[in-house]
């Protein structure tokens, strides 16, 4: 028997519910699966009572993959595809796959002609692009730059010069608890004209999402939290 497929399901991006952001063909999917790799077994596990399987959280079979796996761990993942069985993953929040971890699997399943399904859901990289009113026709996600202050700055200039060079806009997130101290460097290292993008909790009822120069962000100061947020420039 063949095997099984690897199905790449979004979760929402906050306390949302499921239904509001994911399509029915999605929802749909979810109790045709019996095996889940995923990146913390708990918020899996609440995600999919909330999308339609509970009562059957039990029947389910979980897998951790996380930043804590070693290339041997995700060797050892092949055989849940065996005898044609199909296996979903999921992230923490929005695409798996994509500054994700879970991208490992999705790799394995390509080196041994495993066929790879991904499905529709929110990217908040990509929601954040589409409401930030900067260039969608070039942009790069940095995913995350260092944490240490002098080597933020840096990477943060060197952000503005590529930005500038090639009017891309340039995407980068955070650890939400860095989130302040990082706008902060941002504002007191890009030059006044640069535009930025804060973009947090989208898709939530609380989402903000607002794009100014960085003068214009000294003027109207915003204190952004522990949220999950989206930060995007252009210089």
């Amino acid at each position: 028997m063949p095997n099984g497929k690897l199905y790449l399901i979004p979760t929402p991006l906050g306390e949302t519910d499921p239904a509001a952001v994911l399509p029915a063909s999605v929802l749909e999917i979810l109790p045709t699966l019996h095996r889940f790799v995923v990146e913390e077994v708990r918020t899996a596990r609440r995600f999919l009572s909330l999308a339609g399987l509970k009562g059957h959280i039990g029947e389910l079979e979980f897998h951790e993959l996380n930043e804590h796996t070693r290339p041997s761990e995700v060797e050892a993942f092949l055989p849940l595809f065996a005898d044609g069985c199909n296996v979903g993953l999921l992230s923490e929040a929005g695409l798996p796959a994509v500054a994700d971890p879970g991208a490992q699997l999705v790799a394995l399943c390509h080196r041994h002609d495993i066929e790879v399904v991904p499905l529709v859901g929110p990217s908040s990289l990509m929601l954040a692009l589409m409401a930030s009113g900067l260039n969608g026709q070039s942009f790069a996600f940095a995913g995350y730059i260092p944490a240490k202050t002098d080597e933020r700055r840096a990477a943060l200039k060197n952000l503005e010069k590529r930005s500038a060079a090639a009017r891309q806009t340039q995407i980068l997130i955070e650890t939400p608890y860095r989130n302040d101290s990082l706008f902060a460097d941002m504002l007191q290292t890009l030059s006044g004209t640069v535009r930025v993008c804060v973009a947090a909790n989208i898709t939530c009822e609380d989402a903000f999402i607002r794009t100014r120069t960085v003068t214009q962000w000294k003027k109207e100061p915003v204190t952004i939290g522990k949220r999950p947020c989206v930060f995007l420039l252009l210089a």
